[in-house]
């Protein structure tokens, strides 16, 4: 049998180490031939990855750090790249399964330029749903190729929601573990710090994740995601607080039946199902035993805490690029909040204002087709928001 070719753009994250562990455990080099990993900047990691599974292309977006990967792979005939046009060309290297795994707006060119390539298109990269995703799949389609999300809520309802039954769907649930603010009061949450935002009680992510979880604006942006990738209204979909992160999101059909996909909250199980679908894949997981954890509880989302999850609401009832405004909004929130510029609660204020801006200054993104416009809109609104967090510090 031979082996299968995959890339990984953003091999040393959260997911993309997940994914080289995951191969690790199902057969390794003898499985898996590796045509490209990608990383931003994490160069030493980078380099012991490549070392390891001996890809032909190694790449670093940040061009400064190429050096340096050259002279860690010096001898071992590994090819190197740097800057984000060498991350985009990587994308597109003839692999059948890519994982695009790159966090933030920076991994939308080359999630887009994997879907064009006709591969599978195993897509953990919240951003380029969000800012496209309709034209994203459907590309995906056209080129041969598909889209399977590796979010552990969409992975959930991929698996449990039945093609043949779609008309018949009346709700998606996605739930949400509530982060690690769940029962803080609002008032404390003015002096959360960076320190207390990442440090999620169920998951292992990456910093900007963390904050997103923390402010359940991931949550929002996984409701704009589910209406994108299932063809769902925003009335459709609903969001649900569950604590213990066991059961990743429901269907629920016409005839009152709700299905459900449970599991430990392991992302390399959502990743297992992307490589191996419409097969499964036997790996050494961590098994669900219902009877140890006893119990499972649910609450309703409080918005009046968590604005971003009634904001990206709005965004998505807006449609157009008032997504991609929202998201890139809060990126550049996020980062300032992770750099100690704003506070925890003026993540959301900043959105708010940045929507209401974008509304009324038509940022809508200059040039033809919908990626280009969606890029076009992220900048815009990038500048809105840095514009709105420099008011905000010349005011303290």
């Amino acid at each position: 049998m031979s082996r299968r070719r995959i890339t990984v753009l953003g091999s040393t994250g959260s997911i993309g180490v997940s994914t080289l562990d995951l191969m690790s455990q199902t057969g390794g080099a003898e499985a898996y031939q590796v045509d490209a990993l990608t990383a931003g900047s994490n160069v030493v990691r980078l380099a012991e990855q490549a070392l390891a599974w001996r890809p032909a292309l190694a790449v670093i977006a940040d061009a400064a750090l190429k050096p340096e990967l050259d002279t860690r792979l010096a001898g071992s005939g590994i090819a190197t790249a740097a800057g984000d046009d060498a991350v985009e060309a990587a994308a597109t290297a003839g692999s059948e399964w890519v994982m695009a795994a790159i966090v933030g707006a920076a991994g939308l060119r080359p999630a887009w330029a994997a879907a064009r390539s006709g591969a599978t298109l195993a897509l953990a990269n919240k951003e380029s749903l969000v800012c496209c995703g309709p034209a994203l799949i459907e590309t995906a389609r056209q080129a041969g190729g598909q889209v399977i999300p590796v979010d552990s809520e969409h992975s959930a309802i991929f698996q449990v929601l039945e093609p043949h039954n779609h008309d018949a769907v009346t709700r998606l649930t996605l739930t949400a573990s509530g982060g690690p603010f769940r029962t803080l009061p609002l008032a404390a949450m003015k002096a959360v710090t960076p320190e207390q935002a990442v440090a999620h009680p169920n998951w292992s992510m990456g910093a900007k994740i963390s904050v997103d979880s923390a402010t359940m604006a991931n949550k929002g942006l996984e409701m704009i995601e589910a209406a994108y990738l299932f063809g769902m209204g925003e009335a459709q979909i609903e969001v649900l607080v569950h604590p213990q992160s066991i059961i990743h999101s429901m269907v629920e059909y016409a005839d009152g039946s709700t299905l459900a996909q449970l599991g430990p909250p392991d992302m390399r199980t959502p990743i297992a199902c992307a490589l191996a679908w419409p097969h499964r894949l036997p790996w050494p997981a961590p098994r669900l035993s219902l009877a140890e954890i006893g119990s499972l509880t649910f609450e309703a989302p409080d918005e009046v805490r968590f604005p971003l999850l009634r904001l990206a609401r709005e965004a998505l009832k807006l449609g157009g690029t008032a997504p991609a405004v929202f998201n890139a909004a809060n990126e550049t929130a996020v980062r300032a909040f992770l750099d100690r510029r704003i506070g925890f609660l003026d993540i959301a204020t900043t959105v708010s204002e940045t929507l209401d801006q974008a509304i009324g200054a038509d940022v809508t993104g200059a040039g033809e087709g919908p990626l280009e416009q969606a890029l076009g809109a992220d900048r815009g609104a990038r500048r809105l928001a840095s514009e709105a967090i420099g008011r905000r510090a010349r005011a303290a």
